[in-house]
């Protein structure tokens, strides 16, 4: 079957300052302002609607001390995706704005590793350490939809529509998978935590919330290879996504942007 080809938006929902010395394993030498964006990720096709993680809401945000600008849904809405129709979520992994609003999508079959669910359900969350990045409503909730039939695991590499497919990388967490995406520019991959920041794959840089660091710098070289090109990489939290992709529309500057197109520089 051939593929499908998707339109991808970014959604911006929450904002966190912090220094440059906090996003590399080691530190950086030039401690400047590097603050995180926190995104959703709809992946809008002729058949079908997809999102790539779920988020958090404002009562986490402030729990985790995180600057919530809007909710993720009034976020989708504002781009023309209903929630309430979408047919599959996929999850990179389960830390706790990835993984939140647990009601958000009532008709949607979830999508994430094997190896993500022993991960966060383990021997593993023994060490406060490895579970700090989780919340245990997240893996509730995950559990939850196990036995009401609505999730969807996968081994490594899956096809979640044609079109789309899932890769297992791991490193940040032992089962974070990323998102390759069929555009009109060609092939995009949706990274996730594989890469924080453009600056982590572009200069294999880990990042320091790391559970194998020889994964995480392996999934880098994963997340070139499947894309069309590094231009068609997009890092899960850097704000120069903004920067560098159009709206969808007028009026959702700095809100929302499209993906699918070429990036201004």
């Amino acid at each position: 079957m051939s593929e499908d080809i998707y339109e991808i938006s970014g959604v911006r929902y929450a904002h966190h300052h912090r220094r440059a010395s906090e996003n590399f394993l080691g530190g950086d030498p030039h401690d400047a302002p590097m603050p995180l964006d926190y995104f959703v990720w709809a992946i809008v096709g002729e058949h079908r609607n997809l999102v790539l993680d779920t988020g958090f809401d404002e009562a986490m945000g402030r729990k985790r001390q995180r600057e919530f600008l809007r909710s993720p849904r009034d976020g989708l809405v504002a781009i023309g995706v209903d929630p309430a129709k979408v047919g599959d979520v996929i999850i990179s992994h389960i830390h706790y704005d990835h993984a939140g609003n647990h009601d958000l999508f009532p008709s949607a079959t979830f999508n994430l590793q094997d190896r993500e669910m022993a991960f966060c359900t383990g021997r593993c969350m023994c060490h406060p350490q490895l579970r700090r990045s989780f919340e245990e409503g997240d893996v509730s909730a995950m559990i939850r939809r196990l036995f009401e039939g609505r999730v969807r695991f996968h081994d490594g590499a899956g096809e979640i529509a044609p079109g789309v497919t899932v890769h297992h990388v791991g490193g940040h967490t032992a089962g974070l998978q990323v998102v390759r995406v069929k555009t009109a520019r060609g092939w995009v991959v949706l990274a996730a935590d594989a890469s924080h920041f453009y600056a982590n794959f572009e200069q294999m840089r880990a990042y320091p919330t790391v559970y194998n660091v020889g994964d995480m710098l392996k999934g880098f070289a994963t997340v070139k290879r499947l894309a069309n090109s590094p231009q068609h990489v997009i890092p899960g939290h850097d704000p120069l996504v903004l920067q560098r992709y159009p709206a969808p529309q007028p009026g959702l500057e700095g809100i929302a942007v499209r993906l699918d197109v070429a990036p201004r520089d």
